[in-house]
């Protein structure tokens, strides 16, 4: 589970990263946006993905009911809304992006 959340959570801040990207190549700190360079949205949906993949053998290892299997399906649209937020970076739906994370964890949570 820690390593599933760590993929979550460097996709949810390489999209806030995103937001901020021209303002910290000016003064040269390093995000994971910068660090992924061009191929940043593919890095976001790759960890994404490995985030969803894991939370799946997690819920298949624990013999978890269908309420868990139902709450990574509603996850999906939340996170390919993401997608379609963040793939014209635009700061302000990067920024969007990040924030709508908290629908992806309030569904699994719950």
């Amino acid at each position: 589970m820690l390593v599933a959340n760590a993929f979550w959570t460097v996709a949810y801040d390489t999209a806030y990263a995103m937001a901020d990207k021209p303002d910290d190549l000016k003064i040269g700190i390093k995000t994971s946006a910068i660090t992924f360079g061009q191929h940043d949205i593919t890095g976001i949906m790759l960890c994404h993905a490995a985030f969803l993949l894991l939370m799946a053998m997690i819920g298949q290892q624990l013999a978890l009911g269908w309420p868990y299997w139902l709450s990574l399906a509603i996850s999906v649209p939340f996170i390919l809304k993401q997608y379609l937020d963040i793939r014209g970076r635009n700061r302000a739906l990067c920024f969007k992006a990040f924030l709508d994370n908290n629908r992806v964890g309030c569904t699994i949570f719950a």
